[in-house]
């Protein structure tokens, strides 16, 4: 029995064929090369593969050049119905926040430089006026993300000390990353008062102490507890704090700036709410409901901030001039909130009618259908995502695939323009919510093409 294994081309007898020698002209020679090596080990490990002429193996090396220069991170679409998908990179930014990143990208800026004294100024000053503006805070600060942001207000301000804290506010945040481990990280003591499901004024104030620096708050965005339960708010927090000296940090996560409630979403509160309740330190995400990209905001008091400013953790925290740039883009949209819901995909996405997501539903199948690719249309329920409004359920359409489920699943996954959906029912379902409206010429064309 002969071992096509035994018979397969050399690397260099590869390389000296005419048609791979044309792959040089569009890749480096140790590029091609080691997608040679892909090829030859890929028919080693399947013999059923290996080509039997030139031909053959230029199709296979191709593809194997293919994927060696397919770029890592790479754009997807979000057809999970899922709004904010913390695994699909959360918030999509809005055109002018992308213009913006373009512009300060393009060339040199005023990152450190203050313009109007001539000199060194701070990154620090970035964006500042408009969070002020917007949230009616004293001052603010931008760093990489928001559980950063906890690790730097409790090393700032509880270093060494005491921070209090409700049980049922010692969440996880996701990917294993709990609250408790966060303030360990930062250097200062958890106190647990309370329970799971019940929390009074009176917990708080029996455990301060000569080593309490802040009473923390965490807002439970990405899980609800009902029944016999209660919770002290941020504003009786800040109370109990002015009378013993102490700070509150309090970490409301969503980043939501205007009320979603017109639309049918309530229950979350918006950052100038938050701001409002009196806390020294208001914690959120940019990337989530506030629709611009990955940040830890901080808001708060002047001189709760200013020492934030200062901490050595800032500077290993800070953002770059991109983060920046999309950041002040995104919120000064919110200075006309119309705008704002019109422009911010995540908005857009989230208030979206159900009808008007069927109409495109519609359109979208029958242009598939024209394709050759068999569907159907469905009723379904979309969510929000990324830790927000967890109990919210949207009414939606959706396109159901015809056919496996999971072998439908993986073509549109493992496409060149990958497609992620999800399975229920046994059916493969394509919801729209979370493709952007502008993008349902190139979600047709992606579908066809993986499916066709």
């Amino acid at each position: 029995m002969n071992d096509v294994r035994r018979t397969l081309p050399s690397v260099g007898t590869l390389l000296e064929s005419a048609s791979v020698r044309a792959l040089l002209d569009r890749a480096p020679r140790a590029v091609v090369t080691d997608a040679v090596r892909d090829a030859i080990d890929a028919a080693r490990r399947d013999p059923s593969r290996a080509p039997t002429d030139d031909t053959g193996w230029t199709a296979l090396i191709s593809a194997a050049l293919a994927a060696r220069e397919r770029p890592s991170l790479r754009p997807v679409f979000n057809a999970t119905g899922v709004v904010l998908h913390t695994n699909l990179g959360r918030a999509p930014l809005a055109a002018a926040a992308i213009d913006a990143i373009g512009d300060v990208a393009a060339g040199f800026t005023n990152l450190e430089y203050d313009l109007e004294i001539g000199g060194r100024g701070s990154r620090y000053v970035h964006c500042v006026a408009l969070l002020r503006e917007l949230t009616g805070a004293e001052d603010a600060i931008v760093v990489n993300n928001c559980a950063g942001a906890l690790v730097l207000a409790l090393a700032a301000l509880a270093r060494g000390r005491e921070s209090v804290i409700s049980r049922g506010e010692l969440i996880e945040i996701g990917g294993s990353f709990r609250v408790p481990e966060i303030m360990e990280a930062a250097g200062t003591t958890l106190v647990e008062v309370g329970t799971t499901n019940r929390t009074n004024l009176d917990d708080y104030r029996r455990v301060i102490g000569p080593r309490t620096a802040a009473l923390v708050k965490v807002h439970r965005s990405n899980f609800t507890v009902n029944g016999f339960v209660a919770e002290v708010g941020a504003r009786e927090l800040a109370a109990l704090a002015a009378e013993k000296g102490l700070a509150v940090i309090e970490d409301f996560g969503s980043g939501l700036m205007l009320s979603l409630e017109p639309y049918g979403l309530s229950g979350e509160p918006t950052a100038p709410e938050v701001v409002r309740g009196g806390a020294s330190l208001v914690l959120m995400s940019g990337d989530k409901l506030l629709g611009g990209p990955q940040a830890g905001i901080i808001l708060g008091t002047a001189v709760s901030v200013g020492m934030l400013r200062k901490h050595p953790l800032a500077r290993a925290l800070r953002v770059d001039k991109l983060t920046l740039a999309a950041l002040g883009a995104t919120l000064a949209l919110y200075r006309d909130p119309s705008r704002a819901v019109r422009e911010i995909p995540v908005l857009a996405m989230l208030t979206q009618s159900a009808a008007e997501i069927r109409a495109r539903v519609d359109r979208v199948a029958a242009a598939l259908a024209a394709r050759g690719i068999d569907c159907t249309l469905v009723a379904a329920e979309s969510t929000v995502g990324g830790g927000a409004f967890p109990a919210a359920r949207l009414a939606t359409s959706a396109i159901a695939v015809v056919g496996d489920a999971a072998t439908q699943e993986r073509r549109l996954r493992l496409a060149s323009v990958p497609v992620i959906g999800r399975i229920a029912d046994d059916r493969l379902l394509l919801d729209l919510r979370s493709v952007p409206a502008t993008q349902d010429d190139a979600f047709i064309s992606a579908v066809a093409h993986a499916l066709g």
